[in-house]
């Protein structure tokens, strides 16, 4: 049997985040569109491939388009959510160690951290928030 041209695959949306990937698939899915993730397997074998791919793509049939729109229209934008962070000094993306989530940004540095920065003028250490599992990390 032929493919119907209303089953063509198309991508919905790209994701630089995996967990916000999985998140707006699961929305989907509960309302009853089929879909599923690609390139999710490249950036966890290698997160510094998410940008050279262009993120996690989630696929649908573009029969479903319109619904989709519809179903994220009603959630709110979640793209503030989905960026990345890169390191100035060595030119990495920022990945969470313990989910490896994108959604990060600058922890809090704490009071002893700023103590040793007036002190010792050299002393700096970088300090990030996953915003998905609430970790820090340097």
């Amino acid at each position: 049997m032929a493919n119907q041209p209303d089953d063509k695959i198309i991508t919905l949306e790209s994701y630089y985040d995996v967990m916000l990937a999985h998140i707006i698939r699961t929305k989907l899915e509960d309302n009853g569109i089929p879909c599923f993730i690609a390139d999710e397997n490249i950036i966890g074998a290698n997160p510094l491939y998410n940008q050279a791919v262009g993120g996690i793509k989630l696929k649908i049939f573009e029969r479903d388009l319109e619904k989709c729109r519809e179903i994220l229209a009603a959630q709110g934008d979640l793209h503030d959510q989905d960026h990345i962070e890169v390191d100035e000094e060595s030119n990495h993306v920022i990945v969470c160690p313990f989910c490896a989530s994108t959604n990060i940004g600058p922890a809090d540095p704490g009071k002893f951290s700023s103590f040793l920065s007036s002190v010792f003028p050299f002393y700096n250490t970088k300090a990030w928030h996953c915003f998905n599992c609430q970790q820090d990390f340097e």
